[in-house]
């Protein structure tokens, strides 16, 4: 299966990091945008785009509210969705997991750790 990868953050540094994780991991398929708003605009103009990666913490249109536009959404509302953030409270992840987030990361993580997290993701969708 191909994937297309959606990556969400408004640091330029982070979307790097998460896109050179994603090449070492052989995913070469991916559009980025800054915030929430850029973000819904990319999968309309994108419609292969098949997994999002997303910081919560952005300016515009936060993380938590892009995952609760696309669950909202009859088009996107398959999409896988993993949230890549620093907040790690207990009730920050639950919220995120309520909002439709498939799994949580938090930063600074490894290569290995966003391939386990999206290898599960993955797996719970076939």
């Amino acid at each position: 299966m191909n994937i297309k990868f959606l990556v969400v953050d408004d640091s330029v540094t982070m979307r790097r990091i998460v896109i050179n994780s994603l090449s070492s991991l052989n995913f070469k398929d991916y559009v980025e945008a800054a915030d929430g708003n850029e973000a819904l605009n990319k999968l309309e103009e994108n419609p292969d785009i098949n997994f999002v990666i997303t910081d919560w913490n952005m300016p515009g249109m936060t993380g938590l509210d892009l995952v609760k536009a696309i669950r909202a959404s009859e088009k996107f509302n398959h999409l896988a969705i993993l949230m890549v953030t620093t907040r790690g409270l207990k009730e920050d992840i639950i919220e995120a997991l309520k909002s439709g987030v498939n799994n949580y990361i938090l930063k600074p993580f490894t290569p290995a750790v966003l391939k386990e997290k999206i290898e599960q993701i993955l797996n719970s969708k076939n």
